[in-house]
């Protein structure tokens, strides 16, 4: 038998079961703020769910046993099927029951994006990687809508509860995931220079058909049960939709040549996948496919706002959690000053990053019958995805040094949330793909701007968010060039991220924010925060505890 040679001391124990809603207060607040109190109940209980043990060891084994693709099944036929592990799709069918796919658009609830941007928003803090179908099935429906008799067929099969993991023809299926194919390998995010050339083949009940033969570099969720696709044809760039099975039940000519080995997010496939004669159906206009997909894209670009977040969130509790069980020197370290420093900064990059989150969302509900909501929507979405996703590694990897060599291991979840931290950024267009188009959007529809003015009009009291605010001002009536795209939305992001956490006189995070990151009272660093009184404060509020706020509004 093995001896014990000490006492094991002055570790802390595992952040879990815990409520992930109950314990964000800045969630619960910001919620109420935005009129989505009527979303409570359902965020209590996947709260609750997601701060499980059970939930979070999900998370854990859909990541150490990743997805497997066999491209033939034993006697030699070709399947292009992939395989998940059970764990996987317990997050699926947890993500779809709480209606964080397309539930939302058949809701005639007035805040069912701001719930549902709250819930992915709670979920997305167990596991990352399967957010990817739930979030493209979200995105696609809107797109779908430009086609009336193709969202007839699918719609209602994207926006069910149940989840469904086979391949069959939608008719045979209660419900449906929706993938996307875009990008090629010789353009990326220049998906004019796509090759992929799509022939007509014939009219139907639903529409035109074609054809497409060619490859494409990035295929996400290869298992779903329909693709937007990009391909050429004689009038240019069109947009189509792509079943995986076909009507009468054989494959659609879609095969997987492999699985990206990628840095994280490894419980979700992506793939590269050739396309020889497959079938589809042109949405939209031919020739105008960017204009078709944008609004597919817009939707997954405020998914990778949510996921930044989401991670940052996780991130931060599980520093701020370690730092209170962790002894050092002779007391806790979220005693000592300078690691107070290191996460009050932490969470405040957090909460922001979540108010401007939820603040989007909340112009998703109103867009359709308010312009000036629409207008925030469009270029809201563009500087929070430029921004927070801009932010959250340095965030993540701030939070995992909080943790010191536990951090480090594989064991911990910091690690996964560190690989991960990256991608948001890159994907639904990089960092200058999404700061041009703020500026794409400000040449085009000036009145996007005044939209954005209005927004922190009501923070422009403050002396220093005034001067910040002529400062960009200045700035974009000098002349604007690519080359200062990133600053000017940088200081987009932030003037509208101190003006969002003003609007409650009493959050003590507005103050400390405005006078880091519009007064310039900081260093280059995380954890270079004017001293205070008031950081112990923030780090309370944003310690993974429950929210006395939450009751008083039960």
């Amino acid at each position: 038998m093995p001896r014990e040679t000490h006492p094991v001391l002055n570790q802390p124990p595992p952040l879990s079961n815990y409520n992930a809603f109950r314990c964000d207060r800045a969630l619960v607040e910001t919620l109420t703020r935005e009129g989505a109190s009527s979303a409570f109940a359902e965020l209590d209980e996947l709260g609750t769910l997601a701060g499980s043990e059970r939930a979070q060891e999900w998370g854990r084994l859909a990541n150490e046993h990743p997805p497997k693709l066999r491209t033939h099944d034993r006697f030699g036929q070709r399947v292009d099927e992939v395989e998940f592990h059970p764990a996987y799709h317990e997050l699926m069918r947890v993500a779809t029951r709480s209606g964080l796919h397309a539930a939302p658009w058949t809701s005639d609830d007035l805040v069912a994006h701001t719930a549902r941007a709250a819930k992915f928003y709670v979920w997305g803090q167990v596991e990352a990687g399967h957010g990817c179908p739930i979030s493209m099935t979200y995105a696609a429906v809107p797109a779908l809508r430009v086609a009336p008799k193709i969202a007839q067929l699918w719609e209602p099969r994207l926006s069910n509860r149940n989840y469904e993991p086979v391949l069959a023809p939608i008719a045979e299926k209660q419900s449906a995931l929706c993938g996307m194919a875009m990008t090629e390998k010789q353009g990326g995010s220049d998906v004019r220079a796509n090759l992929t050339r799509a022939v007509f083949a014939e009219r139907t009940e639903a529409g035109d058909a074609y054809v497409l033969t060619g490859h494409k570099w990035f295929c996400s969720a290869p298992m779903s049960d329909m693709f937007l696709v990009l391909a050429q044809t004689d009038a240019g760039l069109s947009c189509f939709v792509m079943p995986r099975v076909l009507p009468d039940g054989t494959r659609n000519a879609i095969f997987i040549q492999r699985l990206k080995d990628k840095l994280g997010n490894r419980s979700n496939a992506s793939s590269e996948i050739e396309l020889d004669n497959a079938w589809a159906l042109l949405l939209g206009e031919a020739g105008r496919g960017v204009q078709t997909i944008v609004e597919m894209v817009n939707g997954t670009r405020l998914d990778c706002i949510n996921g930044s977040a989401a991670l940052m969130r996780q991130a931060v509790a599980q520093a701020i959690h370690h730092a209170t069980y962790r002894r050092a020197f002779g007391k806790a370290l979220v005693e000592q000053p300078l690691m107070q420093n290191v996460l009050a900064d932490l969470a405040l990059e957090a909460e922001a990053a979540m108010v401007l989150l939820l603040r989007l969302a909340r112009a998703v509900d109103r867009a359709p019958a308010d312009a000036q909501e629409a207008a925030i929507k469009r270029i809201g979405t563009a500087i929070g995805k430029h921004y927070v996703c801009k932010r959250a590694p340095l965030v993540v990897g701030e939070a995992l040094e909080c943790l010191g060599g536990n951090g480090y291991v594989e064991e911990c979840v910091m690690p996964r949330l560190y690989r991960e931290a990256p991608l948001n950024s890159i994907w639904e267009g990089a960092g200058n793909i999404n700061a041009l188009d703020v500026l794409r959007v400000i040449a085009k529809q000036p009145y996007a701007l005044d939209a954005f003015r209005a927004e922190i009009e009501p923070a422009l009291g403050d002396e220093r968010m005034r001067r910040a605010a002529g400062e960009l001002d200045d700035l974009l009536r000098d002349g604007v060039t690519d080359g200062c795209a990133r600053a000017i939305v940088e200081r987009m992001a932030l003037l509208w991220q101190a003006a969002l956490l003003s609007r409650d006189p009493r959050n003590p995070v507005a103050e400390t924010f405005i006078d880091s990151r519009i007064a310039g009272n900081r260093g280059h660093t995380l954890g270079t925060l004017a001293p205070s009184e008031n950081l112990q404060t923030v780090i309370e509020r944003a310690r993974p505890t429950e929210s006395v706020e939450y009751f008083q509004t039960r």
